[in-house]
Parts: structure tokens; C-alpha cells; sequence
């Protein structure tokens, strides 16, 4: 379908990838990895045509569509979030106004035998086929759906997009190119701006996508759940793996150690034949034997070993000065932006060398106690933090705050004090900073170098308390390992928001859950929290709640539970059985309506009695349509409960 061929692309003197060459087919689930600075957002932008390769090509098909979500975007704020996502449904607006406008015409007019009558009835049976396989029946219905899916709620949908931050604003343009439904679609980074709960929506969405999907992600969890084929671009070349990222971590090593076994092998074999010619190169007793290996070195097809990308971060967080042993108490601490309660009522009490993530849906709240935790940000209620507590704090919107006319040593030199401006260069070097890249501005940084950098200023003091927010976008995988590889050598107390699992995952030992204008611990980490509740999303929690069984008696609880369960999942398969039926009457009913309304359009005298009946079969075909995909879904529904 779309053809990478031998792609080279040169910057000054330096090559970010050399021949490169891959197909991407119709269904395929690409994951694009490789570090920071590999060139795998270069190379979608390549496929949309925004950067020109040195060689090679890209060949796309006319024919195919291709919806782009870049890290960075510049959105419109214009409309309402609902007016704005509908925006992806342009062309099928433009059609439906031109079928009323036709429908207006015929009303009007009585020229039943004229060409242009005949035109105006031939445009408007193709424009309304071409309408009703455009979806045009139902474009309220999947605005609505994909925005709900993205986490908005119904009364967002007429707020202005200007209201929201730059993250929703994302997602509206992410709904957009969701439902516009391209052939392919390339997404850098789409999680960074979503919560648990609207990844894993959108993880739901991609696995049944109809198109193909390439994607840039370092969420280990949303690539293994999506992808089924990995490329990795390393060292200027491509590796090709048709298998989820999970697998192509345990491939890639089998291969570089069969690549090293092999090597050393012909090595071998290399040294010991040229130690034999150089032994009897002279004696003319072997010589046969010599010339005969000379030959056989000549034929060999030498082996080369790829170059390992080794270099890495290296954190190692100052030692904490001891606290005291409650680190942050909080009682009835409630938070309102004028008539908006963030949340209420709020009491938790976080002890010394806690490891806590604060988990929930976007706008519930995370952000905003972190900011209460470290800046005393103005509430209601009493927050104190504790003896000795020194807290050292990573923004969500580091990017945002950071000078971009500064340089990177500038940056770190202006806030270090004392003996550790003596190390500032052994700090940037730790997180891959050395040489001239120490004097490139910010606004020339990526986002994972940006991450970097604000990461580096947490190395300047000892802190106690680590209070990090989204401290993992933009940064890839190895950083990210070597980052919670320190965490969990930190022995201070750490408060994470995040919202990857499997970052998560063995580093945090309480969750924070904010749902609801509420804050709720649970002891644990965040599989075992998702588990526990026989949970695959947290979206699901108010519906299982009321399912919970008493401590009293487990066992009869358990097969209470069995049984409630299976009465519930028999109720609604017959439910939806129901309402297959009903849905196959329907639509039998209008095929029928459909066929006699075709009878009576073929005859003048009728139009001329009833001037509504091509409106009034446009109707009926947009009903049908509307049934047809309302039976596609209940069968889909019913799938999932075989």
C-alpha cells in the first residue's frame, strides 16, 4: 500500500538514517521505537510531505488517505468542541447541503420532462448514495461517541474550544481524525495527552480500526496491546520485527547474539586460515594447500555486527535528607475555580518513603493537589507538609516554562547554587548532554530532550519528596527504564501522576484514585488496583461497584457473584437478541417503503401530487442507513458475549 524505498536523510554532515526501506500494508499495527533523536518522527512527517528526504522515496497510492497527529500541533479556537470535531465531516456537510438544496428545487418546479429536471433527479440519487456511504446518517451519533470516548463530557460538547488546554484541545484534533476514518493513520505520541481511561478507549478503537495504523509511542503497554509489527529505526538503519514490541525486545537480542556468535565464528576461522598461509606461505610442499585458502578467503562474504546504541542515561537521585514521618496530611482540602469543584472533602495522610501514584481521568484533579502538595497553591481546608520536607518538582508543562532563548548549560547555571555548579557538566552529561549539545537554545530541543533537561534540575539538590507530573512523556523507552530504575533507588517519598501502567508498574505501592470530585486510596500498585475490581478499565469502576460482595463469607460471596454475574450476562444477551430482531423488522419495513417510493418517483403524475417525495425517500434511506449500522453494532455487541 505505501512504499519506503532506500530513504536517506542528511542533515549538515550528519545522516540520520541510510537506506532505509519498508512497506506499510493494508491493516497493518506499526509500532515506530527507536531513542530519542532516531528519526521516527522525521520519518512521518516524510510521509505527509512536510520534509523532503536527501534520497530515496516514498510512494503513496492517489487514492489512499492519510490523517497525521503530529507531537505538536497549532489548533483553532473558533467553535464549540462539538462544532469543532464535526469539522472532520466537511465534504459529507457539503454534500447533504447540496441534496437540500436539489430537494428545494424539485418542489418548485414542474418542468417534469426537461434535461434539466433529469440532471437535477440523477445528481440527487448520486449525491445521496455517495451521502449514505459516507456515513452521513450518523455523524451526530460518532461526533458524539468518539468525543465521549476521548473523555469529554456531554456538557463540553457546547463550551468553546479557547476553554480548554492545550492537551483536550489535542484530542479534539485527534477526534477529528478519527472520524474522518483515513486508510492509514500516523499518530507521534498520541497517548501523552490522554488519561487511563481515554487510552484505553483508544487502544479499543485502533485494535478494531478497519485502516492500518503506524504509531510513535513509548507507552510499553499501548504498544503491545495495539501493534502486531515493530520498526525500529537505530543507528541511521531499519529493523523490521512482525511481532508486538514486547516480542521484538526478545528477538533483537536473540539476533544481535546470533549476529555475535556468528561473527566470532568466521573471526575464528579468518585468524586461523591466514595464520596457516602465513605459516607455510614459503614452503613449497604446501603449496597447493596455501593457494587453495588465499582462494578461500577471497570468497568469503565477511560478516559486519550493527553498531549498539549504547549510550544511556545515568540518574542517580542525591541521597534524601531524612524527614519527618509524615510527609504530607490533608484534611477536608477542597478545590473550586468559581462554580467548578475540583474536588472536596479530600483527607490523606502520605508517610515517609511512600511511593503513591495519583491516578484518574483528565480535569479530575491530579495536577491541581500536586500543585496545592508543592506550591500551596490557594484552598479550602488544611494541607501541611511535614518536618524537614524539601520537595523537588517536575511540571507537566516543563516545556511550556523553560526560556527558549536560553542555552542548556544556561538553564541548569542560573538555578544551581553552591559546590554542585562545579558539576553542572557531569549533570547534563548523566542525561545525554555533553560536547556542543550543552550550548543549543531550548526552543531547538525535542520533547524528550526537554523532559531531560527538567529532569537534570532535580539532581541540583537533595530533595525528600519528589512530586513528578507526566514525568515519562516524550521520553523513550531506555530513558524511561533508567529513570524507574532510580525511582525505585530513591529512598525519599515519590507522588507520580501518570498514566502509564507500565511505567507504574513495581515502582508505586499506593494509588490515589480522583473520580467524581473524590480522592480514594487503595493499597497496592496499579495492576493489582485494576485486578482487584476485575477490572480491564477503569471506566468500568461505578458500574462493578455495586457488584462488590461482602467480606462476610468469600466463597459464598465468590459464587453469589458467579451467579449474579451470570444471570446479568444472560439477561443482556437476550437483550440484545431482542433487539436484533426488532432491528431486522425495521429495516425490512423500510426496504419495502424504499421500494414502493422508487415506484412512485417514476412516475410524473405522483411527483407532481406529492413535491415532498424525494425528500421524503431521502429520509427513508438515511433511516435505513441508520438501522443497518444500528445492527452492525448489536451484532458486534453480541460477538463479545459468546
Amino acid at each position: 500500500m505505501i512504499s519506503v524505498d532506500q530513504l536517506t536523510v542528511e542533515f549538515g554532515g550528519f545522516q540520520l538514517f541510510n537506506d532505509v526501506s519498508f512497506m506499510v500494508n493494508p491493516k497493518d499495527r506499526i509500532g515506530l521505537v527507536g531513542k530519542n533523536g532516531s528519526g521516527k518522527s522525521t520519518l512521518l512527517k516524510i510521509f505527509m510531505r512536510l520534509q523532503t528526504p536527501t534520497k530515496g522515496r516514498i510512494t503513496i497510492p492517489e487514492r489512499i488517505r492519510i490523517g497525521y497527529l503530529p507531537q505538536h500541533m497549532v489548533c483553532r479556537d473558533s467553535k464549540s468542541v462539538f462544532e469543532e470535531a464535526r469539522e472532520a465531516f466537511s465534504d459529507v456537510i457539503k454534500l447533504d447541503k447540496a441534496i437540500k438544496d436539489i430537494n428545494h428545487q424539485l418542489t418548485s418546479r414542474t418542468d417534469y420532462e426537461s434535461a434539466e429536471y433529469s440532471k437535477l433527479i440523477h445528481d440527487l440519487t448520486e449525491f445521496s448514495d455517495r451521502y449514505q456511504m459516507m456515513g452521513g446518517g450518523a455523524i451526530d451519533a460518532d461526533v458524539e461517541q468518539t468525543l465521549l470516548g476521548l473523555g469529554f463530557q456531554t456538557k463540553d460538547f457546547s463550551r468553546q474550544t479557547s476553554e480548554f488546554s492545550g492537551g483536550w484541545r489535542m484530542r479534539i484534533e485527534l477526534a477529528k481524525i478519527l472520524l474522518q476514518k483515513p486508510d492509514v493513520l500516523l499518530l507521534d505520541e498520541p497517548t501523552n495527552h490522554l488519561d487511563i481511561e481515554a487510552i484505553q478507549w483508544f487502544e479499543d478503537f485502533l485494535v478494531n480500526y478497519s485502516g492500518a495504523v503506524v504509531l510513535i509511542s513509548h507507552d510499553r503497554t499501548f504498544l503491545d496491546n495495539v501493534t502486531k509489527r515493530t520498526v525500529e529505526l537505530s543507528l541511521g538503519k531499519a529493523y523490521d520485527y512482525n511481532v508486538p514490541y514486547s516480542k521484538y525486545v526478545v528477538l533483537r537480542k536473540e539476533r544481535r547474539e546470533q549476529q555475535m556468535a556468528a561473527y566470532r565464528n568466521q573471526q575464528k576461522m579468518i585468524e586461523e586460515t591466514e595464520e596457516f598461509i602465513e605459516r607455510f606461505r614459503y614452503k613449497a610442499t604446501k603449496a597447493v594447500q596455501v593457494q587453495s585458502r588465499i582462494k578461500q578467503l577471497d570468497k568469503i562474504d565477511r560478516l559486519e555486527v550493527d553498531e549498539e546504541d549504547l549510550a544511556s542515561m545515568n540518574i542517580k537521585f542525591p541521597p534524601a535528607p531524612r524527614s519527618g514521618d509524615v510527609v504530607v496530611a490533608a484534611r477536608g482540602v477542597t478545590k473550586t475555580y468559581g462554580n467548578l469543584t475540583v474536588f472536596k472533602d479530600v483527607d490523606l495522610t502520605i508517610h515517609r518513603g511512600d511511593k503513591i501514584a495519583f491516578v484518574g481521568r483528565n480535569g479530575e484533579g491530579k495536577t491541581t493537589l500536586s500543585k496545592i502538595i508543592v506550591e500551596n497553591l490557594e484552598h479550602e481546608g488544611m494541607l501541611k507538609v511535614g518536618h524537614n520536607v524539601s520537595v523537588g518538582y517536575f511540571a507537566q508543562n516543563q516545556d511550556e516554562i523553560m526560556n527558549e532563548n536560553k542555552t542548556v548549560f544556561q538553564t541548569i547555571d542560573d538555578i544551581a547554587v553552591g559546590d554542585v555548579r562545579t558539576k553542572i557538566r557531569d549533570i547534563l552529561g548523566a542525561f545525554l548532554f555533553s560536547g556542543e549539545d550543552i550550548d543549543k537554545k531550548i526552543k531547538i530541543l525535542s520533547g524528550g530532550e526537554r523532559s531531560r533537561l527538567a529532569m537534570a534540575k532535580l539532581l541540583l539538590q537533595p530533595y525528600n519528596l519528589l512530586v513528578l507530573d507526566e514525568p515519562t512523556n516524550h521520553l523513550d523507552m531506555r530513558s524511561k527504564d533508567i529513570l524507574k530504575n532510580a525511582l525505585i533507588d530513591f529512598k525519599g517519598t515519590l507522588i507520580l501522576v501518570s498514566h502509564d501502567r507500565e511505567f507504574l508498574d513495581g515502582l508505586v505501592d499506593k494509588i490515589y484514585e480522583f473520580r467524581n470530585q473524590q480522592v480514594k486510596e487503595h493499597l497496592g500498585g496499579i495492576f493489582e488496583f485494576l485486578q482487584k475490581r476485575k477490572l480491564e478499565n477503569l471506566k468500568e469502576l461505578e458500574r462493578k461497584a455495586a457488584q462488590q460482595p461482602s467480606n462476610k463469607d468469600k466463597k459464598d460471596s465468590d459464587n453469589k457473584l458467579a451467579y449474579l454475574e451470570k444471570k446479568e450476562y444472560d439477561k443482556l444477551k437476550r437483550k440484545i437478541e431482542n433487539n436484533i430482531k426488532t432491528c431486522e423488522q425495521k429495516i425490512s419495513q423500510l426496504e419495502k417503503d424504499l421500494e414502493k417510493m422508487g415506484q412512485q418517483m417514476s412516475d410524473p403524475s405522483i411527483i407532481a401530487q406529492k413535491p415532498n417525495l424525494f425528500k421524503d425517500y431521502n429520509d427513508l434511506k438515511q433511516q435505513l442507513e441508520s438501522e443497518m449500522q444500528n445492527w452492525e453494532q448489536l451484532h458486534e455487541e453480541l460477538e463479545k458475549t459468546m
